[in-house]
This record gives structure tokens, C-alpha cells and sequence, in this order.
């Protein structure tokens, strides 16, 4: 038997509040299956468990928020036998229940003196916000009456608000109206929680890792001449942006500069054996989140776009799977749509590295003995000192610029 445990979903989660289980007792479960939904200051992030296994208790209720570490079920391994009754202490011991079936739910069974857990069928289950059900809760608004209109149908704050103003207009007297200040201070106290939780982990990266910063020039005439005829090949909806190139370019990079790629823990570097790319997204409720692409090196260029567009869409709808969370092992920022030229960014422990890209602008540009207009990007390092030095963060930009020189080998 073993623990599954609320798992870190980076450097800035503390805790997390479980709305919801996936599976009840008696469930076989494999590894990567979603078993639990966990709302963090950041975002509401489907759990994955780690190993095989057969869930045999659960140990908390949707609601609970618990602190990182804490156990949350206990798993049998395959094959394992449950104890018997007497085996386990009476404070212990919860009252059996039925598995829960797409029929129906099922009371799932708890620790001692806890309510029991009702598991929701899993065919039910709607995509909805954290400020969306912290919102809904300030405003006495039922989340079964409320149409989602976010991607995949996803339930948003301004869903609630809006079914909150119908309910008012069709009966104002059906309900005491809610506290004058929930409306307002629901989404600023989420905000508020963000901010703390960003600058909680960037605290502690300028205390701990010792940055160094490198800034390369590159022209990108060729990545975006050969883009824009690859492009014009392909439907609409299929068609790259140059912010593929870039991560794509980064990923590759760290094949030959691996000590851009990895964690420091314990005291120490630990490489990664694949390269999953942490693409900064910005909220639309302010604050910014940075999951993961996995094995980015590995997939071709409309592989990677959909896999992009898919996770910029998740990442705002709040709909994020925890190893996207916990396992990005070099983070790229991106400001080319805003405009700013260039971006030294923070790194975001336990990674030893980020890149940054600012808005790609037209300049004079040396091609040998002409010089003519070229779109040029400024490609910036933050790079941890403690792994690499100066010398192979340059050669590490410089594998970088090379790349996307060579558009069509990306």
C-alpha cells in the first residue's frame, strides 16, 4: 500500500484545495490517469497519479484545501489484497460504499468523523474556473444553471455574473441579495493570491539562484521568409506561428548545451533526459502561469503549433494537467506581440534557465560586406551560475540563433 500525496505543481504552490475526485474506491488506476482536480493560486490543475494502483481510500473531501505533501488517498499496489477489517484502527475504519457507476453517484468513504465524499459521475463533469466557483459561492449562483461560453464550453466568471444578473432581473425577490462587497472582491482577492504566489517563488529565485544574463541579436529573414511559404501551403487553421520556431529552436539548443535543461535539488544539477519547454502564458485575469510542452525536440512543427494553441486555450480556461505543471525543465517567454524589444526574465525554480524573446522589429543588418534592412529579434539567457557560466550560455544562444538560420530543419 502507499500514500498518494498532494503533489508540488511549482515553486509557488504551498497548497491546493481539492474540488474534486475522478475515481472512488476500488478503482484501478494506471499511471498519468487524472485522479483529482486541485484548485491552486494559479489555476485549477487536473492531478495525474504516478504509478499503477487501486485506490483504496480516499482521505479528503472536495472543499479541503491541504498543504503540499499531504496525503490525499491510499492506493493498493496491483495485484495487493486490502487489508482486513480488523487490520485497520477503528477511528480509521469508514463504512463501505459503492463504487459509482455513469449511472449515478456513490458516497465515497472518508476518515473517521468526515462527511462523506459524493463522487459526481465522471461523464458529468463541466470545465469551470476557480473565480468562477469563487464567484458563484459569493453570489449564491447554482453552477448547474449556468451555460458556459469559455473554450470547450468551459464555465467563466462572466457566465456567473451574467446568470447572477438574469436571476436578479426575472425574481429580485426570490433571494437576499449577496454582501455588497462579493461581487467585487471575489476576483481582486484572486488576483491578490496570484501575485502572492508569483512573488513568493521570484523571491526566492533571486535569493537562491545566482543569475547571470546574455543578450544575442538574431536575424531572422530566413526563418520568416521560409515560414511565411510554408504557411501559404497550408489551410488557415494549420498554419505555424514563429513562436513555434523559437520554442522549437530553444528545445533543440539544449541538446547540445544540456546544462540548460534540468533542476537543482538537493545541492545539486540533475540533466533532464528530455527537453519540456514551460511557455509563459499570460491570464486574462491578470498574473501569468507556465506549463509545459513535453518532449518538445521531439514533435514536427504543426505538432507542436497544436500542441501550443491547445495549451494557451487550457492555461486560460483552468484547465491544466499537474505534469504540465511540475515538470518544465527550461521556461521560454515570449513578448513579440507586445512592445517591448527585449525580456530578462526570472527563472523559475528548480529549472537552471529561461529564455526570453522580445517583439522582432527591422534594422540595419551587416550581411557580409552589404548592409540592408532585416527583422531582427533580441534572444535573451537567464541562466543559473551554480550550472553554466557565461561562456556556454553564449555558445548557448549563439546554437540558437544557428537554428533558425536553418528554418527547415526545425
Amino acid at each position: 500500500m502507499f500514500e498518494f500525496t498532494l503533489p508540488s505543481l511549482g515553486a509557488d504552490m504551498d497548497e491546493g484545495t481539492l474540488t474534486e475526485w475522478r475515481v472512488a474506491p476500488g478503482d484501478t488506476v494506471e499511471r498519468g490517469q487524472v485522479i483529482a482536480s486541485v484548485d491552486t493560486a494559479k489555476a485549477e490543475v487536473e492531478v495525474e497519479i504516478w504509478r499503477d494502483g487501486v485506490v483504496h481510500r480516499l482521505l479528503a473531501q472536495p472543499g479541503i484545501t491541504l498543504p503540499v505533501g499531504a496525503a490525499m488517498a491510499t492506493m493498493l499496489e496491483p495485484g495487493e489484497d486490502a487489508p482486513a477489517v480488523e487490520e485497520i484502527p477503528v477511528s480509521e475504519a469508514p463504512a463501505a460504499a459503492p463504487v459509482p457507476t455513469a449511472a449515478g453517484a456513490a458516497p465515497v468513504p472518508t476518515a473517521a468523523g468526515a462527511a462523506p465524499v459524493t463522487e459526481p459521475a465522471p461523464a458529468a463533469r463541466r470545465r469551470i474556473s476557480p473565480a468562477a466557483r469563487r464567484q458563484a459561492r459569493a453570489l449564491g449562483v447554482d453552477l448547474d444553471t449556468v451555460t458556459g461560453t469559455g473554450p470547450w464550453e468551459s464555465v467563466t466568471i462572466e457566465d456567473v455574473d451574467r446568470a447572477a444578473a438574469a436571476r436578479t432581473a426575472v425574481a429580485p425577490a426570490a433571494a437576499a441579495p449577496p454582501p455588497a462587497a462579493a461581487p467585487a472582491k471575489t476576483p481582486v482577492d484572486k488576483a491578490a493570491e496570484m501575485r502572492r504566489a508569483i512573488a513568493s517563488a521570484m523571491g526566492r529565485s533571486k535569493r537562491e539562484i545566482p543569475h547571470y544574463y546574455l543578450s544575442e541579436q538574431i536575424p531572422l529573414t530566413r526563418a520568416l521568409d521560409w515560414l511565411t511559404e510554408y504557411n501559404a501551403q497550408r489551410p488557415v487553421t494549420e498554419r505555424v506561428l514563429l513562436a513555434a520556431l523559437l520554442i522549437k529552436a530553444v528545445a533543440l539548443a539544449t541538446r547540445r548545451c544540456p546544462e540548460m535543461s534540468g533542476f537543482w535539488t538537493d545541492g545539486e544539477f540533475h540533466p533532464a533526459p528530455a527537453t519540456h519547454v514551460g511557455v509563459a502564458v499570460s491570464l486574462r485575469q491578470g498574473g501569468l502561469i507556465a506549463p509545459a510542452i513535453h518532449d518538445v525536440a521531439d514533435l514536427v512543427l504543426p505538432e507542436l503549433m497544436a500542441a501550443l494553441a491547445d495549451l494557451v486555450k487550457r492555461a486560460r480556461a483552468g484547465s491544466l494537467r499537474s505534469s504540465e505543471m511540475s515538470d518544465p525543465t527550461v521556461t521560454v517567454t515570449n513578448l513579440g506581440e507586445e512592445s517591448v524589444e527585449s525580456v530578462y526574465g526570472v527563472i523559475y525554480p528548480p529549472q537552471v534557465a529561461l529564455v526570453g524573446f522580445g517583439k522582432p522589429t527591422r534594422r540595419p543588418w551587416v550581411d557580409g560586406d552589404t548592409v540592408r534592412p532585416a527583422p531582427v529579434v533580441t534572444a535573451t539567457l537567464a541562466a543559473d551560475h551554480r550550472v553554466s557560466d557565461g561562456r556556454r550560455g553564449a555558445l548557448f544562444l549563439t546554437e540558437i540563433a544557428e537554428l533558425l538560420q536553418h528554418p527547415e530543419r526545425l
